[in-house]
């Protein structure tokens, strides 16, 4: 039976894994000093080794002839664990066993030893797909881990993983793979198959991966299906994977380069025809200029035709504007029923210049993010069984789009309140959090991102974040993602140390706020300065002083 090729050349040593260094060598270390922790927790992308990883790891532990960390790999122990058939290696897949009962059967059966390892060792995969009870259930076992039990988690969203769990593991963090580790990876594979391969096509193949050696090895799977020969070709590799051929992007990029709109459109229509699919097209387009970039800069590629030479006369400022276009275009294409209509028109902007409207960026981001928060109410209205032909009756306060938003004033000030007693306390932790602010919206994605990017923090304690938006709408939009709450409050978690939750409101609400609370405490102040009986210079007496009616 035919054995898929990331299976048949899984590593099976740390020193046989592929762009992570790091890591092999620090569990290499730990197996060869006998320093092995109860729990580890490996997060990276998909693809990048991290079951294999775990797995590598419970042979060298449990290898009796392992040499400097390294497993044997031809012992009965090690090739028990490679075949997956040794009860004290269990692997089990978090996201069909998700649930608080199948926890609580592992923590159950952990308290007994291994019966034929020396560590008995479990393996969960994707283990941010586990409940919230799930995770509680866990969590106990690793507070009070049995002897000789070692568990390995591995995830690929590590702000899942709750605060209380990331606490008790040692962390490793999985980079991609880069692409050249990748391509010496798939020739060294070829090597042992008996097959070439044409310059430039396992290089297409690794930037396709985009830092998964899975998905290469998947790759190089589907174009060794269809070849016919014993040489892997570029074609070949292109129509796999659904790449445009540099051929087809000369000529396109070159009528770009002398404004010809006729000759590109036909270009774009050869491309599309042959059945690229668009948003492939734009992801080949922006590498293709990202190369012209870099030749300009000095980089050389092999290989490249005298086209592309030609085209790297385009100017450099013009180059990054249409970069810059198709990077927008990027985030909106894949959401477009009418993609080839909307590359039509991208063609014309590349060819016309930059738009003259450039400072519309913020306001971009903030109807962005409305748009798909309306797209979000729309869904919802729909599984509601309100339809078009029957609209819902909207009241005339709710149909003005900045409607007030009503917000708990107490909440608010009781922070304001706290960072007058105490302002060393609340500068910190304001400082804490905007030093996080740009890990945490890089972290975050999609309607998330795009509604926390027309926010900036602006007060916080040890429970609470207050968040002022430019747009009362996206607060009021951001108190009600209860996701977003759990997301960020991880993610500062590690960052920063603590863990509070969004309090979100208008950036003109939050300035009047200030203001009204400012002008009470200033009231305040004044009031109890003339009722005071004790003269200002010895005001410091004050909390010593008892004032008594004769």
């Amino acid at each position: 039976m035919y054995q898929a090729l990331y299976r048949k050349y899984r590593s099976q040593t740390f020193s046989e894994m592929v762009g992570q260094p790091v890591v092999s060598q620090s569990l290499r270390q730990a197996v060869a000093t006998g320093k092995i922790s109860h729990a580890y927790l490996f997060s990276g992308p998909r693809g990048t080794g991290k079951t294999s990883a775990a797995k590598i790891f419970a042979k060298a532990m449990n290898c009796p002839n392992q040499t400097d960390g390294e497993p044997c790999n031809h012992c009965d122990m090690c090739q028990a664990i490679t075949r997956g058939s040794l009860e004290d290696v269990i692997e089990i897949d978090a996201a069909s066993n998700n649930g608080v009962d199948e926890i609580r059967d592992i923590r159950d059966k952990s308290t007994y030893a291994a019966s034929l390892a020396q560590y008995k060792v479990y393996i969960i995969d994707e283990v941010h797909m586990l409940s919230t009870g799930a995770f509680n259930a866990l969590l106990k076992t690793l507070e009070e881990p049995s002897p000789g039990l070692v568990f390995i988690l591995a995830t690929t969203e590590l702000h899942k993983i709750p605060a209380t769990i990331l606490s008790r593991v040692q962390r490793f963090e999985f980079k991609a793979i880069k692409e050249a580790d990748i391509v010496g990876h798939l020739d060294w594979i070829l090597d042992q198959e008996g097959i070439g391969a044409e310059q430039g096509a396992l290089s297409l193949i690794a930037r396709r991966a985009e830092g998964g050696m899975r998905d290469a090895l998947s790759l190089l799977d589907q174009a060794l299906s269809l070849l016919d020969g014993s040489v892997l070709s570029l074609d070949l590799v292109e129509e796999v994977t659904g790449s445009v051929s540099l051929r087809a992007l000369d000529s396109y990029v070159a009528a770009l380069r002398l404004q010809n709109l006729e000759e590109a459109m036909d270009h774009l229509h050869t491309i599309l025809d042959s059945g690229k699919q668009p948003a492939r097209f734009l992801d080949d387009l922006l590498a293709y200029l990202r190369d012209l970039l870099l030749s300009q800069s000095g980089l050389s590629f092999a290989d490249r035709s005298p086209l592309f030479l030609d085209n790297q006369e385009l100017e450099r400022p013009r180059l990054l504007d249409m970069l810059g276009t198709l990077l927008q275009a990027n985030q909106t294409l894949r959401q477009l029923s009418q993609a080839r209509l909307a590359l039509e028109m991208i063609t014309v902007q590349l060819i016309d210049g930059p738009a003259e409207e450039k400072e519309a960026g913020p306001q971009v981001a903030r109807l962005q993010a409305e748009l798909v928060t309306l797209k979000e109410e729309v869904i919802q209205l729909k599984r509601m069984g309100i339809s078009q032909s029957q609209p819902a009756k909207v009241p005339q306060s709710a149909a003005r789009p900045e409607a007030k938003v009503k917000i708990d004033k107490t909440r608010f000030t009781k922070i304001l309140e706290e960072a007058v007693e105490n302002p060393v306390l609340a500068r910190a932790n304001l400082t804490k959090l905007q030093e996080a602010w740009g890990e945490i919206i890089e972290r975050l994605s999609g309607a998330d991102k795009a509604l926390l990017e027309g926010s900036q923090p602006v007060a916080a304690n040890e429970h609470h974040a207050i968040l002022a938006f430019e747009s009362a709408f996206n607060a009021e939009q951001t108190m009600k993602r209860d996701n977003l709450n759990v997301t960020f409050g991880n993610i500062l978690s590690q960052a920063a140390g603590f863990s509070p939750e969004i309090l979100a409101i208008s950036m003109e609400d939050w300035q009047q706020l200030r203001q009204d609370f400012a002008a009470k405490n200033r009231q305040q102040k004044q009031e109890e300065k003339e009722e005071s009986p004790i003269p200002e210079q010895f005001s410091f007496l004050a909390s010593q002083v008892v004032i008594k009616d004769d």
